[in-house]
C-alpha cells in the first residue's frame, strides 16, 4: 500500500481526523496545540496522527492535500485546512455549521 492509499484509508475511515505534531495529549508545536483545543471546544471527537513518529506520512500528507504545513483538518473525507483555517471558521461558526451539517454533532 503507498503512502497516499494509507492516508486516503485514514481518512475515508474516520468522521474528524488531524494530521498534527504530537498528539491530542501532547501537542508538539502551538498550531497543533491550537487546533486540539477547537476540536475540543466543539466537543467532537477526532483520530490524531503524529506526523512526528512518521516521515513519510509527514511528507505525504502535504503532497496529499497540496498544503505546505501542518496541523491539516479533515471532515468526512474534505480537506478543511491547518489551525488558521480552523480558528476562523470557529471564531465565524462557520465550522461549529460544517460539523452539523455533516452530522457529526447535533443542532
Amino acid at each position: 500500500m503507498t503512502i497516499n492509499q494509507q492516508i486516503d484509508e485514514l481518512i475515508k475511515k474516520n468522521d474528524i481526523v488531524l494530521f498534527m505534531k504530537g498528539n491530542k495529549n501532547f501537542p508538539q508545536c502551538g498550531f497543533s496545540g491550537r487546533a486540539i483545543q477547537i476540536l475540543k471546544t466543539c466537543g467532537v471527537s477526532f483520530i490524531d496522527i503524529n506526523v512526528l513518529e512518521d516521515p513519510e506520512i509527514r511528507e505525504g500528507i502535504k503532497q496529499y492535500s497540496n498544503w505546505p504545513t501542518v496541523p491539516q483538518l479533515y471532515i468526512k473525507g474534505e480537506f478543511i485546512g491547518g489551525s488558521d483555517i480552523m480558528y476562523e471558521m470557529f471564531q465565524s461558526g462557520e465550522l461549529l455549521q460544517l460539523l452539523k451539517d455533516k452530522n457529526i454533532i447535533n443542532n
